[in-house]
């Protein structure tokens, strides 16, 4: 994995700005995964110390481990951590890895972001409407809450995605006035 800083890229003001913003949300998301531990670890000492097991806790270990996942999505983009194939890719020059990962976002990547906001939307919103909850007896109420995170963390996407797109657009636009 990378450091939140690549010092391989160009400065682009719009670009590290939305970088900036991520990364510092992406720092407060990963809290979640300690509490998650921390959940966990309540949760296995009741049901194998005291033999109480509590599906609220159960619950609550899902919520935090799919928030903390989708919260992440963008931090892995922008700190370029995701997982890549880069066999083939890594034997073109910089300027081509570019235009490829352009035109990935573009056509690729953009496209499904915005299918997933707007139905996550609809999800969510049908779940506030119908005050949906949890089907077992002492579950989570306001299922909404936790739908929210697939749209909100999209959006984050989305900003991650145009921020890579304006940075290789500046990288290409450097390379071409040899600046590089």
């Amino acid at each position: 994995m990378q450091s939140d800083t690549n010092t391989n890229t160009l400065s682009v003001p719009v670009a590290d700005s939305i970088d900036n913003f991520l990364l510092t949300t992406g720092r407060w998301f990963s809290w979640a995964n300690f509490i998650l531990i921390l959940v966990t670890i309540l949760q296995v000492v009741l049901r194998y110390g005291f033999r109480n097991g509590l599906v609220t806790l159960e619950e609550l270990e899902w919520h935090l481990y799919g928030f903390a996942f989708m919260m992440g999505l963008s931090y892995a983009l922008i700190t370029n951590s995701h997982v890549r194939v880069d066999v083939i890719q890594s034997r073109f020059s910089r300027k081509t890895r570019e235009w490829i990962d352009i035109i990935g976002h573009i056509f690729l990547l953009l496209p499904f972001i915005v299918t997933v906001i707007y139905f996550g939307w609809e999800f969510t919103y049908k779940s506030f409407v119908l005050s949906e909850h949890s089907n077992a007896p002492m579950g989570l109420p306001y299922r909404w809450i936790i739908k929210s995170v697939v749209p909100i963390s999209f959006a984050f996407l989305g900003l991650a995605t145009i921020s890579r797109i304006i940075r290789s657009f500046a990288i290409i636009r450097s390379e071409k006035h040899g600046s590089n």
